[in-house]
């Protein structure tokens, strides 16, 4: 026996059904500058790789929140990896912030200048996409914003044979209602080759 929700359904809270449903989702720590140079700070959790040559990353905005207004002002924003050990300070730059807050300076973390835009990168991160805008297409009630990435970077100590390892980056991801999740537990599989 399932039970059957109705997305049209006013009592039907599809984002809270889908979001506890599509886990765990890897979380864009996106960090962003305004027209006005303030810097913005905020995690979004509808994130994914959307190609390969050129490569580009996704991230959606559900509503017009300050990362999709500084980006689509200055088409530039840089995604940090959330470790572990930086949950608790991603959890909380997620609050709801009036614009001109600078939320990286208010939860105390560290920037550094990234490598090829001129946006900051989170200095704890062991990793940072930099990216251009490619395009963004607004989707009912959110905006589904898309990234060439310009540049890569990853912490040194983070790299076995020139890859990044899980051990080395222990990512927190976002589950349903306010759960998060730990590093996941790792096993190999060789993809199978043609017959």
């Amino acid at each position: 026996m399932r039970t059957v929700f109705d997305p049209t359904d006013p009592g039907t809270n599809a984002y809270d059904l889908l979001t506890s449903i599509v886990v765990p989702r890897p979380i864009a720590w996106i960090t962003s500058t305004g027209a006005d140079g303030v810097g913005n700070l905020a995690p979004h959790s509808f994130f994914n790789v959307v190609c390969q040559k050129p490569a580009m990353i996704s991230f959606t905005s559900v509503g017009r929140k300050d990362t999709l207004r500084n980006v689509l002002a200055t088409e530039y924003f840089v995604v940090n990896l959330v470790p572990e050990e930086l949950a608790e300070s991603a959890n909380a730059s997620s609050a709801p912030f009036e614009p001109g807050v600078d939320e990286a300076a208010h939860v105390g973390m560290r920037l550094e200048p990234s490598e090829v835009v001129p946006v900051p990168r989170v200095a704890d991160s062991p990793t940072s996409i930099e990216c251009r805008l490619h395009s963004s297409l607004k989707l009912g009630n959110s905006h589904l914003v898309i990234g060439e990435v310009k540049a890569i970077t990853v912490r040194s100590d983070a790299l076995e044979d020139g890859r990044p390892t899980m051990d080395a980056l222990r990512p927190a991801s976002r589950l349903g209602r306010d759960e998060w999740g730990r590093a996941p537990e790792v096993f190999r599989m060789e993809r199978p080759r043609r017959a």
